[in-house]
């Protein structure tokens, strides 16, 4: 089967750097909002028996970003695709993969369902919970940017640095980072107090007089983020602050109160779009190259060893 990569309009950026390293032109799409908002999309040319890529992460708006990416997954199969791959750089609703209440859905899985019904496969980077693979009925390919923010980071270590999870749920990545660059790990106690709002309360580790390197998935509002810093601030930690995330959202109220901490750098990659007027420190990495690989790889039908997440 030719390749075929269909870019969604969420993060038009990546695809075309995606399309650039893998050496094939982006197939054309046209797309248009109603005033009811809703949504209409259209494939510009023949995708018949092609090996198809739709590649359009569910950043923010999560909802609008979701529905395109199943009218195009619907458009390609209706268009005759050979097969059909869904790479969602950043994954929307992957955190609600479990109901806490019992009274609420595990929405996630609704999503997986969807998704299932218009693709084979599913490519994604760093996806919040290590379950999420469960949800669904078709294979998920679950690719790490880990290496390439850690190399990111690599020149700015020194001897007292260490890496930081800055929740009880970060602890397997930030062993996973410490392990590629050979740093000390340190794991900070944290509530949730609301969708917004969280609070912690001590550190597990030695940061006194140490240089933190803060790493976790994503960030959202920032409030993890920045009570950890807060925390490591009061715990004696010395020298910058830094920032390891794979999706930088950056919704509000973020960039307020990453501003108001003491955070040097933050790096992210380019999963999503950021907003443009953050003011705040963010170096921002590729994943491109590693998106390219994969597609590369699997349209060859070859293994994908060195490029999946574990843990």
């Amino acid at each position: 089967m030719d390749l075929a990569l269909v870019p969604g309009s969420a993060n038009y950026a990546l695809a075309e750097t995606v399309a650039e390293i893998v050496g094939e032109p982006l197939v054309a799409c046209g797309r248009e909002v109603f005033p009811d908002s809703e949504q209409h999309v259209e494939i510009g040319e023949s995708i018949r028996g092609r090996d198809v890529y739709v590649i359009q992460p569910t950043g923010p708006p999560v909802d609008s970003h979701l529905m395109e990416l199943l009218m195009l997954g619907d458009a390609a199969r209706r268009a005759g695709a050979g097969r059909t791959t869904a790479v969602v750089p950043y994954f929307g609703y992957a955190r609600q993969d479990r109901r806490a209440t019992g009274r609420e859905p595990v929405t996630t899985r609704i999503v997986a369902g969807f998704i299932e019904d218009y693709f084979d496969r599913v490519i994604s980077v760093d996806v919040h919970t290590s379950s999420f693979e469960g949800l669904f009925r078709i294979p998920i390919e679950h690719l790490s940017a880990l290496p390439v923010l850690a190399e990111a980071a690599r020149p700015l270590l020194s001897a007292e640095s260490v890496i930081v999870a800055p929740d009880l749920g970060a602890v397997k990545l930030a062993e996973r980072y410490a392990g590629i660059l050979e740093l000390p790990v340190a794991v900070i106690r944290k509530r949730r107090v609301s969708a917004k709002e969280v609070k912690s309360s001590g550190v597990i580790g030695d940061v006194v007089g140490r240089a933190p390197i803060i790493v976790d998935d994503m960030i959202s509002t920032g409030g993890t983020i920045a009570a950890a810093i807060e925390t490591l601030t009061d715990a004696g930690c010395a020298g910058e602050i830094m920032v390891l995330a794979s999706h930088g959202l950056f919704v509000d109220p973020a960039a307020e109160r990453l501003n108001a901490s003491a955070a040097s750098k933050i790096t992210v990659t380019d999963s999503v779009v950021m907003p443009g007027d953050l003011e705040l420190p963010v170096h921002v990495v590729s994943v491109a190259p590693l998106i390219a690989d994969a597609i590369v790889q699997l349209h060859r039908d070859r293994s994908l060893a060195g490029l999946i997440a574990h843990g």
